[in-house]
């Protein structure tokens, strides 16, 4: 029987889930919501379903989950809601800008007894998803360092970056998702160092951030280094490296095409992906076709709310490394 789901948040990330819950044959896409109502209507023409209001999803007893996609600042009020509701919940990242909120939704969603997947899609990503399938079959022995590359091709409006939470909890919330997924263990201590080099107005006007560098020392030693930036002029950068006893696994960026034009003075490829929308497509494909799984008893949840606290305790961590120039310790 098809899993009945609601889309909350008619934007950007909400279409894209949307689109994809629509084109799962184990889902019957049971409405969307959003605060503005032609964004709403226009992607509920699109894909055959109706305009619903928040309330009215979570008051029906036949919509057994609800997709999140909504403003960072709803996030955790529709979680509780969702789970106080009964109805299992996959949410975008952060759960919440605020670390004591994040844990006041995982209490939530454990009362409740409910699936609750949190939308760190890169863990969905093919490439990444092999290597980390090599990882655990030993290829390279015990894990030792690792190391991440992650730039955008630009940054975001200035207005956006002063309600985002800054760059620790916006941007590098996935790559600490990442280190905690390829070390499978926890963070002892977090040194960031940050700077504004590619906008002043985003240190000035928005007390942030563009480019960082992030060390962490596992509980047992392993080390982790973490480098994004807000500009990288030739694409969207999205790399890493694991060191093992045994060897390395390296994954690298996704081009357009993978021709080589080979001249008398130059060989060329394609530039990485523009942006994340391409560089994830089938990531957010496969993450929800995973959540459909879960639901329907054939996989086991593999990224949960609590993946989510923990990757926004290294953030805030993080934040206070680089705004009190310290290490922090977290265990």
């Amino acid at each position: 029987m098809a899993i009945r789901m609601a889309v909350i948040g008619a934007g950007r990330i909400g279409q894209i889930h949307a689109t994809n819950a629509a084109r799962n044959g184990g889902v019957t896409l049971a409405g969307v919501a959003d605060a503005i109502p032609e964004p709403a209507a226009k992607l509920a023409a699109q894909l055959g379903t109706k305009v619903l209001s928040v309330e009215q999803i979570l008051a029906d007893r036949t919509i057994d989950a609800v997709l999140i996609g909504s403003s960072t600042d709803t996030h955790a009020d529709l979680i509780m809601r969702a789970a106080a509701a009964g109805k299992h919940i996959f949410c975008e990242k952060p759960v919440d800008l605020d670390l004591n909120r994040a844990r006041d939704c995982e209490k939530a969603v454990r009362v409740a007894g409910k699936a609750c997947l949190i939308g760190f899609q890169r863990r969905f990503d093919p490439t990444f998803s092999a290597l980390k399938a090599r990882i655990e079959k030993g290829e390279i022995g015990e894990l030792e360092a690792l190391s991440v590359i992650s730039r955008d091709p630009g940054a975001p409006p200035v207005a956006y970056l002063q309600r985002s939470g800054g760059i620790f909890k916006d941007m590098l919330i996935h790559d600490f998702d990442i280190f905690r997924w390829i070390f499978g263990e926890e963070a002892e201590t977090v040194y960031a160092t940050a700077s504004a080099l590619t906008d002043p107005n985003i240190a000035s006007v928005a007390n942030d951030a563009d480019t960082t560098a992030v060390v962490i020392r596992t509980v047992t030693g392993k080390l982790a280094q973490i480098h994004t930036s807000r500009r990288a002029a030739y694409g969207y950068d999205q790399r890493f490296e694991v060191l093992g006893a045994k060897g390395m696994l390296q994954a690298g960026n996704h081009r357009p095409t993978e021709v080589v034009a080979s001249g008398p003075d130059v060989v060329s490829i394609d530039k990485p992906e523009d942006f994340f929308l391409q560089r994830y497509e089938r990531a957010y494909r496969n993450e929800l076709d995973h959540f459909i799984a879960v639901l329907g008893g054939h996989e086991t949840l593999r990224v949960s709310i609590e993946d989510g606290v923990k990757a926004l305790e290294l953030a805030d961590a993080a934040t206070t490394s680089w705004r009190e120039s310290r290490i922090v310790r977290l265990h």
